[in-house]
């Protein structure tokens, strides 16, 4: 591929003999600047038809790294299940565009792997069943074995393995959850996006799945997208966070960088400085975001033709008496001399 050499060529060029220019060197950066793995610009979403419609999300920007996890913090009803259901494919925007890889993102796809707030277990199927039939479908051209080898391993990922043939009634809630992260892993999505997953869960069972997402992100280095309404489990979890505002028209607020080590220990955060200060930081956001919004909605009320009865005339004259509509009332002037 001549053109290829030649472009290489001319860039390793361009670095052995740096220019002495600033402009220069700028262009040189701006050439040589990597893309962002996931990229949303100018993203606008809303609902309805005019008079009646809802803005839900205006004007976000947000830029994700390969390898990055972010989490997205915000009130319920903000719009936060909207974002993701739009780098998720199951929504197209108003305006703006979303990129997955300097891809444009126009539908759903097996690059982008999804775990829900409602689990979205198939109930006929086994916990091996639910996972084997999405690995099934994302690598047809694998060996029974292969798919099966593949199954076990995400199953025993999410220590699983004594449950692998019961059927999603036969599970707790926190187990279901486990198939649900384990199959979108399973799929080896470029991308997992986790869209509450553990909000109907209780909170002993809600710590000990942050602890296996926390320690399956490490082994595998996914790039995640988390959407919560607990900072503390955004900030426990991810590299940024990322408040959203309160709606109508919610948008991104300040990226804030986590810059904890890892792996992090629940109980040392809470006497960390830098926790509390990263917690200070999103939740006053979110407070004040809140008391900016203030959302008028105007309709038009059409009110039946009919005038309401006269409680006060003895019940005698009410009686029997067809309702009086308002088309039919006549007005006359009378005059006394």
């Amino acid at each position: 591929m001549p053109h290829a050499k030649n472009a290489k060529a001319a860039n390793d060029a361009d670095w052995s003999n740096p220019p002495k220019s600033l402009r220069a060197l700028r262009v040189l950066r701006v050439r040589h600047k990597t893309m962002a793995y996931l990229e949303l610009k100018n993203v606008s979403k809303g609902f309805g038809a005019n008079g009646t419609r809802a803005e839900v999300l205006r004007d976000i920007n947000l830029t994700v790294e390969k390898g990055e996890f972010v989490a997205i913090v915000g009130f319920s009803g903000a719009g936060k299940t909207t974002l993701i259901s739009l780098i998720c494919g199951l929504l197209q925007p108003d305006s703006g565009s979303l990129t997955l890889n300097n891809l444009e993102i126009t539908q759903p796809g097996p690059d982008r792997g999804i775990v829900f707030q409602n689990y979205s277990l198939l109930p006929w199927l086994s916990v091996f069943e639910n996972i084997f039939l999405a690995v099934n479908q994302c690598f047809p051209n694998w060996t029974t074995a292969r798919k099966i080898e593949h199954t076990e391993k995400f199953i025993a990922m999410v220590n699983l393995t004594p449950a692998r043939n019961k059927r999603p009634h036969e599970l707790s809630g926190g187990m279901r959850q486990r198939v649900s992260v384990a199959r979108a892993l399973a799929m080896d999505p470029q991308i997992l996006l986790l869209d509450e997953p553990l909000s109907a869960l209780d909170a002993l069972t809600r710590s000990t799945l942050q602890d296996e997402i926390s320690r399956i992100w490490q082994e595998n280095k996914k790039t995640v997208v988390l959407i919560t309404n607990d900072p503390d489990e955004g900030i426990y979890l991810a590299d940024r966070i990322i408040p959203l505002s309160a709606g109508p028209g919610a948008t991104l607020g300040p990226s804030i960088p986590v810059d904890l080590p890892r792996p992090r220990d629940r109980k040392a955060l809470n006497h960390e400085p830098r926790f509390k200060e990263i917690r200070r930081q999103v939740i006053e956001y979110l407070l004040n975001s809140r008391g900016e919004r203030h959302a008028a909605v105007t309709k038009k009320l059409i009110l039946p033709d009919i005038e309401p009865e006269d409680l006060n005339l003895p019940k005698q004259l009410r009686s029997g008496r067809a309702p009086v509509r308002r088309s039919e009332i006549k007005k006359e002037t009378v005059e006394i001399s």
